[in-house]
């Protein structure tokens, strides 16, 4: 009787374990991408008449941070990513962000890498003093990663984290160097 009960236990365990599958559902990933983040980070910058220096970091908040663009295939997108974080510069605030075409690659099902070159745009934060401010602009790279927490049909939630190094030049032939590093929480459809 021993005997036979350890085969039926035996042959329930083995059909259990037989139903269980490992591998998980995927995101249904083609056609247009959007993405909208939100984080935080460090903003350090120094201009070329040491007015200030890579010493005085500060710390910022970013929303949104956008990704728009188009899925090429499963695993690689074509995007414009729109990264960027308020500072304060002589007791106003400004918006050093960019306009970044970049490719997006799916390392693995949840693990993805961005990077693209574009243009640094260093603007008054303020809508009050938009014509009042300069704006600035110059050459940025960026490059971010990501891991999707959250995979539900053409949805995804991912942290994500990024890093912007940009020039702007300035009136009178300086510049203004930036560098970003962000960690936020994305949304993205597909």
């Amino acid at each position: 009787m021993k005997n036979v009960l350890l085969i039926i236990l035996t042959l329930c365990t083995f059909s259990a374990f037989g139903q269980l599958t490992t591998e998980r559902p995927t995101v249904e990933r083609k056609g247009f991408v959007i993405g909208i983040g939100i984080g935080g980070g460090v903003i350090s910058f120094a201009d070329s008449e040491l007015e200030t220096d890579f010493d005085d970091a500060q710390g910022g908040m970013y929303l949104p941070n956008l990704k728009l663009g188009w899925m090429l295939n499963d695993r690689l997108a074509l995007l414009a990513t729109f990264p960027g974080m308020t500072y304060e510069h002589k007791g106003k605030d400004r918006s050093f962000d960019a306009i970044v075409p970049a490719l997006q690659y799916w390392v693995n099902n949840r693990w993805w890498v961005n990077g693209g070159i574009g243009l640094t745009v260093d603007s008054p934060a303020d809508f009050d003093d938009f014509d009042n401010e300069d704006w600035n602009f110059g050459t940025t790279v960026a490059i971010s990663t990501g891991y999707e927490l959250v995979q539900k049909g053409r949805y995804t939630m991912d942290l994500q984290t990024g890093l912007q190094m940009g020039r702007a030049n300035l009136d009178g032939g300086g510049h203004r160097d930036g560098v970003i590093f962000s960690i936020g929480l994305g949304f993205n459809w597909y």
